[in-house]
């Protein structure tokens, strides 16, 4: 069962946006779900200096399958000029479980 399930890590400037970005992605049934952590603190250099900024980052559960088009879809949606995903395999989970994220993203 390894790797048949993916992760997908997301940051945004806002709970709204990724609320709205979880949204449309479930509805799209190109992930099973998303989990928002609000409050992230972001340290980065971008364009030459260095910023700090409040996001909140989103856990994406998806299938390997599906895995590039959620990207894909996730970069066409996102307000950032260069959006951070990344793509985690998932090592194991119960049974019931990657059967229900193979299910809701079919």
């Amino acid at each position: 069962m390894s790797h048949t399930l993916k992760i997908l890590y997301v940051t945004c400037d806002s709970v709204e946006r990724a609320e709205n970005l979880c949204r449309t992605l479930v509805s799209e049934r190109l992930i099973a779900c998303g989990n928002i952590i609000p409050g992230v603190r972001s340290i980065y250099r971008y364009q030459g200096k260095i910023h700090e900024d409040s996001e909140a980052a989103v856990l994406m559960k998806t299938s390997a399958e599906k895995a590039p088009a959620a990207m894909k879809r996730i970069t066409e949606l996102h307000s950032y000029d260069i959006p951070a995903v990344e793509v985690w395999a998932v090592e194991d989970a119960p049974e019931p479980f990657r059967k229900w994220v193979l299910e809701e993203t079919s």
